[in-house]
């Protein structure tokens, strides 16, 4: 091992490329089913109720879950095998395709298969190419490596997400991944980190942490579902709930219903928050093993 991987506190990682592309793959997996178990969730699937959906539960997260737990290996692989972006993407779409069939046509992870995907693939690139487990900081940054193919890809002009971003104006993941994840480097993982290092719960701080991305985000899904008075109605409660002390108040989880309640009214569902506070804690992740 060289004096600056000693140096860096960041153990070398003697697996070979295959055990990375699985390892990372779980870890994506894993990331997904942290963010579904995590309750309370304003307008959210948790295992304890559908939130702002009548259209899926615990069961359809689960069942899609298990569609996708090949794309996150083989996105890891490919990438490690230095494979085109056309591949990646290639294998995005075919995930989101196993993806519905398993759901009945019900879309729970097409944000995650691109976001997540991305995240691990660069993850596994790093990790064989460098020898180490790379910080969350550099997997974001690491992405940037294929933004002009990002920013090339075709965008389906009918799919919800797009519809919004064209009346609203606003960016959306295709941005934040050519960009290098700002949300995830300035907001979801410093907020994560403190709350795990102030002896936060893994379910507190993701809590806390999707708070705080509620708070700060401009979600489509809550553009598409409530408009921009449903987006400044979700974030004043994410802020109101921050103000007075986040998971610091001894009834975090009943505020948390309370403002679930509301969100349900309205059928606030902050879906791309979601899909940021699981890329978070899959980066968390990846650094510690």
């Amino acid at each position: 091992m060289s004096a600056q991987l000693q140096q860096s506190g960041v153990a070398a990682t003697p697996a070979l490329p295959r055990e990375v592309a699985y390892r990372l793959g779980r870890l994506a997996v894993g990331a997904l089913h942290a963010e579904l178990a995590c309750a309370p969730k304003p307008g959210l699937v948790t295992p304890f109720d559908s939130g702002s959906h009548t259209d899926m539960d615990a069961s359809t997260f689960v069942r899609s879950l298990f569609a996708l737990r090949g794309y996150f290996v083989a996105i890891a692989q490919a990438s490690i095998d230095q494979a085109p972006f056309e591949r990646l993407r290639q294998l995005g779409i075919e995930a989101e395709a196993a993806m519905l069939r398993a759901t009945g046509s019900i879309n729970t992870h097409r944000g995650a298969i691109f976001s997540l995907g991305l995240l691990t693939a660069q993850a596994a690139r790093m990790r064989v190419a460098h020898g180490r487990r790379p910080t969350p900081e550099q997997v974001c940054d690491g992405v940037r490596m294929w933004r002009d193919a990002l920013q090339a890809a075709p965008m389906n002009p009918h799919s919800n997400g797009q519809r919004v971003r064209a009346r609203y104006r606003i960016s959306g993941v295709r941005e934040q991944a050519a960009a290098g994840y700002p949300l995830l480097r300035e907001i979801a993982l410093p907020t994560l980190r403190s709350a795990l290092d102030g002896g936060a719960t893994r379910e507190a701080a993701l809590a806390q942490t999707l708070m705080q991305l509620v708070a700060e985000v401009d979600d489509l899904n809550l553009l598409h579902r409530g408009g921009s008075d449903g987006l400044a109605f979700a974030k004043a409660q994410a802020v109101a709930f921050l103000a007075d002390g986040g998971i610091a108040q001894p009834q975090w989880r009943m505020r948390l219903h309370a403002i679930g309640r509301q969100f349900v009214a309205r059928r606030l569902s902050p879906g791309g928050s979601a899909d940021l506070l699981a890329c978070a804690w899959f980066l968390h992740r990846q650094e510690m093993v």
